[in-house]
Protein backbone atom coordinates (compact mmCIF):
# COMPACT_ATOMS: atom_id res chain seq x y z
CA UNK A 1 0.00 0.00 0.00
CA UNK A 2 1.46 3.40 -1.32
CA UNK A 3 1.93 5.75 2.44
CA UNK A 4 -0.16 8.83 2.41
CA UNK A 5 1.62 11.84 3.27
CA UNK A 6 -0.21 14.28 5.05
CA UNK A 7 2.37 16.78 5.85
CA UNK A 8 3.23 19.34 3.46
CA UNK A 9 7.19 18.96 2.42
CA UNK A 10 10.01 21.32 3.71
CA UNK A 11 9.48 24.72 3.22
CA UNK A 12 12.13 26.75 1.65
CA UNK A 13 12.45 28.48 4.70
CA UNK A 14 12.79 25.46 7.18
CA UNK A 15 15.85 24.78 5.13
CA UNK A 16 18.65 27.13 6.20
CA UNK A 17 21.19 28.62 3.63
CA UNK A 18 23.47 25.70 3.79
CA UNK A 19 21.10 22.87 3.34
CA UNK A 20 20.64 21.95 6.56
CA UNK A 21 17.21 21.25 8.81
CA UNK A 22 17.03 24.39 10.73
CA UNK A 23 15.63 21.77 13.37
CA UNK A 24 17.88 20.99 16.08
CA UNK A 25 18.31 16.92 15.85
CA UNK A 26 20.16 15.29 18.65
CA UNK A 27 20.11 11.53 18.79
CA UNK A 28 20.49 10.16 22.18
CA UNK A 29 22.59 6.93 22.82
CA UNK A 30 24.02 4.37 25.25
CA UNK A 31 26.59 1.40 24.61
CA UNK A 32 24.25 -0.20 27.22
CA UNK A 33 20.90 -0.70 28.46
CA UNK A 34 20.00 0.32 32.21
CA UNK A 35 21.83 3.88 32.17
CA UNK A 36 18.44 5.75 32.08
CA UNK A 37 18.51 6.70 28.49
CA UNK A 38 14.92 6.28 27.26
CA UNK A 39 14.13 8.61 30.95
CA UNK A 40 16.84 11.04 29.73
CA UNK A 41 15.44 11.64 26.71
CA UNK A 42 11.89 12.38 27.88
CA UNK A 43 12.31 14.75 30.51
CA UNK A 44 14.54 16.42 28.08
CA UNK A 45 11.91 16.97 26.12
CA UNK A 46 9.86 17.86 28.61
CA UNK A 47 12.13 20.66 29.68
CA UNK A 48 12.91 21.30 26.24
CA UNK A 49 8.73 21.75 26.16
CA UNK A 50 8.39 24.61 29.01
CA UNK A 51 11.18 26.35 28.00
CA UNK A 52 8.85 27.46 24.88
CA UNK A 53 10.74 24.92 22.64
CA UNK A 54 8.08 22.42 19.96
CA UNK A 55 9.34 19.28 20.37
CA UNK A 56 9.45 15.67 18.65
CA UNK A 57 10.42 12.61 20.17
CA UNK A 58 11.29 9.56 18.32
CA UNK A 59 11.77 6.02 19.70
CA UNK A 60 13.86 4.75 17.81
CA UNK A 61 14.09 1.63 19.90
CA UNK A 62 11.91 -0.24 17.21
CA UNK A 63 12.00 -3.37 18.25
CA UNK A 64 11.93 -2.82 21.76
CA UNK A 65 10.02 0.66 22.23
CA UNK A 66 8.74 1.66 25.82
CA UNK A 67 8.95 5.48 25.73
CA UNK A 68 4.90 5.50 25.62
CA UNK A 69 5.19 3.10 28.68
CA UNK A 70 7.71 5.56 30.76
CA UNK A 71 4.76 8.58 29.54
CA UNK A 72 1.82 6.91 30.40
CA UNK A 73 0.75 6.74 26.82
CA UNK A 74 -1.21 4.07 25.29
CA UNK A 75 -0.85 4.39 21.14
CA UNK A 76 -3.10 3.01 18.90
CA UNK A 77 -0.19 2.41 15.77
CA UNK A 78 3.36 2.37 16.00
CA UNK A 79 5.94 2.62 13.61
CA UNK A 80 5.94 -0.31 12.91
CA UNK A 81 2.40 0.58 11.12
CA UNK A 82 4.05 3.23 9.07
CA UNK A 83 6.81 0.83 7.81
CA UNK A 84 4.26 -1.85 6.62
CA UNK A 85 2.29 1.02 4.70
CA UNK A 86 -0.96 1.69 6.46
CA UNK A 87 -0.25 4.89 8.21
CA UNK A 88 1.93 7.65 7.95
CA UNK A 89 3.77 9.33 10.92
CA UNK A 90 1.99 12.24 11.45
CA UNK A 91 -1.11 9.75 11.70
CA UNK A 92 0.26 7.72 14.54
CA UNK A 93 2.11 10.92 16.41
CA UNK A 94 0.12 11.26 20.00
CA UNK A 95 0.71 14.42 22.10
CA UNK A 96 3.03 13.79 25.55
CA UNK A 97 2.88 15.73 28.82
CA UNK A 98 3.81 19.55 28.67
CA UNK A 99 2.46 19.34 24.89
CA UNK A 100 5.41 17.60 23.70
CA UNK A 101 4.80 15.20 20.39
CA UNK A 102 5.68 11.58 20.59
CA UNK A 103 6.14 9.00 17.66
CA UNK A 104 5.76 5.82 19.32
CA UNK A 105 7.66 2.37 18.76
CA UNK A 106 6.57 -1.22 18.59
CA UNK A 107 7.62 -3.65 21.74
CA UNK A 108 8.97 -7.26 21.16
CA UNK A 109 9.16 -6.67 17.16
CA UNK A 110 12.42 -8.53 16.23
CA UNK A 111 12.34 -7.91 12.52
CA UNK A 112 12.10 -4.05 13.08
CA UNK A 113 15.54 -4.12 14.95
CA UNK A 114 17.70 -3.81 11.34
CA UNK A 115 15.82 -1.60 8.99
CA UNK A 116 16.59 -2.04 5.22
CA UNK A 117 17.65 1.27 3.04
CA UNK A 118 13.89 1.54 1.73
CA UNK A 119 12.52 1.43 5.37
CA UNK A 120 15.49 3.83 6.52
CA UNK A 121 14.87 6.32 3.55
CA UNK A 122 10.93 6.12 4.03
CA UNK A 123 11.66 7.41 7.99
CA UNK A 124 14.08 9.65 6.76
CA UNK A 125 11.49 11.50 4.22
CA UNK A 126 8.50 11.83 6.71
CA UNK A 127 10.82 12.69 9.51
CA UNK A 128 11.95 15.09 7.69
CA UNK A 129 8.40 16.64 6.41
CA UNK A 130 7.20 16.00 10.41
CA UNK A 131 11.19 18.37 11.93
CA UNK A 132 10.43 21.32 10.08
CA UNK A 133 7.77 22.19 12.23
CA UNK A 134 9.41 21.40 15.50
CA UNK A 135 12.16 23.44 17.26
CA UNK A 136 14.27 19.85 18.35
CA UNK A 137 13.74 16.78 17.05
CA UNK A 138 14.94 14.50 20.24
CA UNK A 139 15.57 10.57 19.00
CA UNK A 140 15.66 8.10 21.49
CA UNK A 141 18.15 5.07 19.65
CA UNK A 142 18.14 1.57 21.32
CA UNK A 143 21.25 0.56 23.53
CA UNK A 144 24.19 -1.30 21.89
CA UNK A 145 25.51 -0.65 18.70
CA UNK A 146 22.64 -2.52 16.17
CA UNK A 147 22.59 -0.83 12.81
CA UNK A 148 19.45 1.34 13.79
CA UNK A 149 21.37 2.93 16.65
CA UNK A 150 24.57 3.66 14.10
CA UNK A 151 21.71 5.18 11.63
CA UNK A 152 19.68 7.41 13.73
CA UNK A 153 23.03 8.36 15.58
CA UNK A 154 25.02 9.33 12.89
CA UNK A 155 21.64 11.35 11.08
CA UNK A 156 21.40 13.81 14.05
CA UNK A 157 23.37 16.90 14.37
CA UNK A 158 24.53 16.00 17.40
CA UNK A 159 25.18 12.42 19.11
CA UNK A 160 24.74 12.23 22.98
CA UNK A 161 26.21 9.44 24.54
CA UNK A 162 24.37 8.46 27.96
CA UNK A 163 26.75 6.88 30.85
CA UNK A 164 26.40 6.15 34.64
CA UNK A 165 29.47 5.33 37.45
CA UNK A 166 29.09 1.46 36.05
CA UNK A 167 32.57 0.09 34.62
CA UNK A 168 30.49 -1.73 32.17
CA UNK A 169 28.88 1.55 31.48
CA UNK A 170 32.46 3.25 30.03
CA UNK A 171 33.05 0.03 28.24
CA UNK A 172 29.84 0.21 26.02
CA UNK A 173 30.13 3.47 25.62
CA UNK A 174 33.61 3.51 24.01
CA UNK A 175 32.20 0.25 22.14
CA UNK A 176 29.62 2.86 20.59
CA UNK A 177 32.02 5.74 20.22
CA UNK A 178 34.52 3.77 18.73
CA UNK A 179 31.82 2.11 15.81
CA UNK A 180 30.50 5.77 14.73
CA UNK A 181 33.90 6.83 14.53
CA UNK A 182 35.37 4.01 12.86
CA UNK A 183 32.52 3.38 10.22
CA UNK A 184 30.73 6.52 9.81
CA UNK A 185 33.66 9.08 10.52
CA UNK A 186 31.94 11.01 13.43
CA UNK A 187 34.53 13.19 15.21
CA UNK A 188 32.14 14.60 18.06
CA UNK A 189 30.43 13.29 20.83
CA UNK A 190 27.97 14.54 23.66
CA UNK A 191 28.13 12.96 26.59
CA UNK A 192 26.06 12.77 29.55
CA UNK A 193 26.80 11.41 33.50
CA UNK A 194 23.56 9.75 34.52
CA UNK A 195 22.85 8.46 38.28
CA UNK A 196 25.78 10.38 39.37
CA UNK A 197 25.91 10.66 43.38
CA UNK A 198 27.68 13.84 43.22
CA UNK A 199 29.71 16.33 40.80
CA UNK A 200 32.89 14.90 41.36
CA UNK A 201 32.16 11.46 40.34
CA UNK A 202 30.80 12.81 37.33
CA UNK A 203 33.62 14.51 36.65
CA UNK A 204 35.56 11.16 37.23
CA UNK A 205 33.53 8.69 35.37
CA UNK A 206 33.72 11.04 32.56
CA UNK A 207 37.46 11.62 32.87
CA UNK A 208 37.73 8.03 32.78
CA UNK A 209 35.99 7.73 29.29
CA UNK A 210 37.54 11.14 27.69
CA UNK A 211 41.45 9.67 28.30
CA UNK A 212 40.55 6.41 26.72
CA UNK A 213 39.19 8.12 23.71
CA UNK A 214 41.31 10.65 23.03
CA UNK A 215 44.20 8.12 23.39
CA UNK A 216 42.52 5.34 20.53
CA UNK A 217 39.84 7.09 18.65
CA UNK A 218 40.95 10.86 18.38
CA UNK A 219 37.51 11.65 18.58
CA UNK A 220 36.15 14.34 20.54
CA UNK A 221 33.85 14.39 23.62
CA UNK A 222 32.39 16.96 25.86
CA UNK A 223 30.67 16.67 29.32
CA UNK A 224 27.13 18.41 28.53
CA UNK A 225 26.30 17.89 32.12
CA UNK A 226 25.43 14.95 35.06
CA UNK A 227 21.62 14.25 36.33
CA UNK A 228 22.09 13.02 40.05
CA UNK A 229 20.92 9.66 41.12
CA UNK A 230 17.70 11.13 42.96
CA UNK A 231 14.75 9.33 44.59
CA UNK A 232 12.28 10.95 42.96
CA UNK A 233 13.20 10.39 39.58
CA UNK A 234 12.18 6.23 40.44
CA UNK A 235 9.06 7.51 41.76
CA UNK A 236 7.97 9.39 38.69
CA UNK A 237 8.79 6.11 36.98
CA UNK A 238 6.72 4.39 39.13
CA UNK A 239 3.59 6.66 38.03
CA UNK A 240 4.87 6.43 34.42
CA UNK A 241 5.44 10.33 34.91
CA UNK A 242 8.35 12.26 33.64
CA UNK A 243 10.40 13.55 37.14
CA UNK A 244 10.52 16.86 34.70
CA UNK A 245 7.04 17.29 34.63
CA UNK A 246 5.48 15.72 37.96
CA UNK A 247 8.63 16.74 40.43
CA UNK A 248 9.70 19.98 38.74
CA UNK A 249 11.37 21.24 41.82
CA UNK A 250 13.88 17.85 42.54
CA UNK A 251 17.48 17.64 42.04
CA UNK A 252 17.27 15.75 38.74
CA UNK A 253 14.20 18.49 37.27
CA UNK A 254 16.62 20.94 38.12
CA UNK A 255 19.81 19.55 36.11
CA UNK A 256 17.40 18.50 33.33
CA UNK A 257 16.18 21.94 33.08
CA UNK A 258 19.98 23.03 32.90
CA UNK A 259 20.38 20.88 30.35
CA UNK A 260 17.58 21.91 28.21
CA UNK A 261 18.22 25.24 28.63
CA UNK A 262 22.11 24.44 27.25
CA UNK A 263 20.77 22.56 24.52
CA UNK A 264 19.37 25.28 23.26
CA UNK A 265 22.62 27.29 22.61
CA UNK A 266 24.69 24.48 21.22
CA UNK A 267 25.80 26.00 17.91
CA UNK A 268 24.54 25.01 14.23
CA UNK A 269 27.61 22.51 13.17
CA UNK A 270 28.68 24.11 9.50
CA UNK A 271 29.50 20.45 8.20
CA UNK A 272 27.82 17.23 8.57
CA UNK A 273 29.27 15.07 10.97
CA UNK A 274 29.23 11.95 9.36
CA UNK A 275 27.85 10.42 5.60
CA UNK A 276 24.40 9.28 6.88
CA UNK A 277 24.20 12.94 7.62
CA UNK A 278 25.44 13.86 4.68
CA UNK A 279 22.50 11.74 2.65
CA UNK A 280 20.16 13.40 5.36
CA UNK A 281 20.78 17.22 4.67
CA UNK A 282 20.95 16.36 0.87
CA UNK A 283 17.16 14.81 1.09
CA UNK A 284 15.85 17.73 2.88
CA UNK A 285 17.38 20.55 0.36
CA UNK A 286 15.37 18.15 -2.13
CA UNK A 287 12.08 18.05 0.08
CA UNK A 288 12.39 22.07 0.06
CA UNK A 289 13.22 22.61 -3.55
Amino acid sequence: MQLRMKRSVLASEDVDAGGELATQVIAVASGKGGVGKTNVVANLAVSLSKAGKRVLLLDADLGLGNLDVLLGLVPRHTIEDVLVGTHTLAEIMLKGPAGINVLPASSGVPRLTSLSESQQLMIQEQLADLAAEMDVLLIDTGAGISPNVTFFASSADETMVIISPEPTSLTDAYALIKVLARQYRERRFKVLVNQAKSPREAAEVFGKLDVAVDRFLHVSVELVGAIPDDDYVHMAVMQQKAVSDMFPESPAAQAFKRLAQQVTQWPKPGLPKSSVQLVWQRSATHAGS
